[in-house]
């Protein structure tokens, strides 16, 4: 009797990208001048798998090309013969002061596939350019790990994966390590189908814990969550002017504007979209910090027009690491903080302060929605098959 064959299954795999030494990616950042130059070093590094990870959204992905569609309905004006020989973009997060107003956004699982050390190197990216980094739960290694390898106090972004005992434990040792304050994300009540991942059979859901906790989150859990630490609180996710009034009756200082990057709530807004109400409902009695789309400076500055007082960067950090580790994170911010001291000279600015709505007016985007839309280069490389 014939035997059947078992049917096998071959698994994709999303093994750690193998970079070169410190002093090899040191000197690839180094000739890198654009972020266009960044982003096709990171395809050439990235699996398909990975990419599609990195630059996916939920479901249609339209939330993903709002985001992007959204700022491209801005345009900036320009005033001339204003003497811009000296331009200060620094900016103050819950005290501290940072060189440039573009943080890194908390992002999980992708950091150690994208660079073996994971969120030490995009720490330490980030501290070299005098700004600072969200540390997330899900991120590897430990909070613990970062913490000691930075030396510098960074900001922790909490996911809730157990009971009151386990939060409690977490939030303390991320005090207990100097973490200076606390993130908790509020619009992950069920993680979300992330399509190209699913498509893919590749899910990068975090390890461990049950999804009841993160779905029961509310109100009154924010108020004992502060007791805990008594540290700052970030309360990141916020998508309306009501959450954000609810929020700053809750005690939290600052109040974070976000869709995940499109990657939970399919059809929503574009952040930039939902800024302005968000800045108008906290009027000034917190701070306020945007992400979601920011791929250039002039991303940067249209937020800080609408009243963030900085933005953070997870796609844009996802592709710099993937294409350079540590030195890559440095070189993105590096670029970053030229492009905006450009751009506002360009305007007739010197200072991030002069910014405000009146810089800006609905204009008709130009080119497509899509994640690369602001890398023209790019998308010419990939018609030329000259990336994978």
């Amino acid at each position: 009797m014939a035997t059947k064959k078992k049917k096998t299954v071959a698994k994709k795999s999303a093994a750690p990208l193998v970079l070169e030494r410190k002093s090899e990616r040191e000197e690839l950042a180094k000739d890198m001048h654009t972020m266009q130059e960044i982003a096709m070093a990171a395809r050439r590094n990235l699996s398909q798998l990975l990419w599609d990870t990195l630059c996916g959204g939920s479901d249609s992905e339209t939330t993903l090309r709002r985001n992007r569609h959204a700022l491209d309905c801005l345009a900036l004006r320009q005033r001339v013969l204003v003497n811009v020989a000296d331009i200060d973009i620094s900016t103050t997060l819950l005290g501290q002061k940072l060189k440039l107003p573009v943080f890194i956004a908390p992002v999980g699982n992708f950091l150690q596939l994208a660079d073996p050390r994971g969120a030490i190197a995009v720490a330490k990216g980030a501290i070299s350019r005098g700004t600072t980094a969200f540390i997330s739960t899900a991120a590897k290694p430990s909070i613990e790990e970062v913490a000691k390898a930075v030396g510098k106090p960074l900001l922790f972004q909490l996911y809730v994966r157990s009971d009151k005992a386990w939060v409690k434990d977490i939030l303390q040792r991320a005090k207990a390590v100097g973490y200076r304050a606390i993130c908790i994300t509020v619009d992950r009540a069920y993680y979300s189908r992330r399509e190209r991942d699913i498509n893919n059979r590749f899910l990068m859901r975090e390890s461990g814990g049950n999804p009841r906790y993160q779905a029961s989150l509310n109100w009154d859990d924010l108020a004992w969550m502060k007791q805990c630490t008594g540290l700052p609180m970030i309360l990141k996710g916020i998508a309306s002017g009501e959450d954000a009034r609810m929020a700053v009756e809750h005690g939290v200082e600052c109040v974070y504007v976000s869709n995940h990057g499109g990657r939970q709530l399919d059809h929503a807004q574009g952040s930039i979209e939902v800024l302005p109400e968000v800045v108008e409902a906290v009027d000034g009695r917190a701070e306020v910090l945007m992400d979601g789309g920011i791929m250039r400076g002039t991303d940067v500055i249209k937020a800080l027009a609408l009243g963030a007082s900085a933005v953070g960067v997870g796609k844009l950090q996802g592709l710099a690491l993937a294409a350079a580790g540590e030195a890559g994170i440095a070189r993105m911010l590096e670029i970053m903080e030229f492009e905006i001291k450009t751009m506002l000279g360009l305007m007739g600015l010197t200072s991030i302060k002069q910014l405000d709505p009146t810089w800006l007016r609905q204009a008709t985007p130009v080119s497509g929605s899509d994640v690369m839309s602001q890398y023209p280069y790019f998308e010419t490389a990939l018609r030329r098959k000259a990336l994978p």
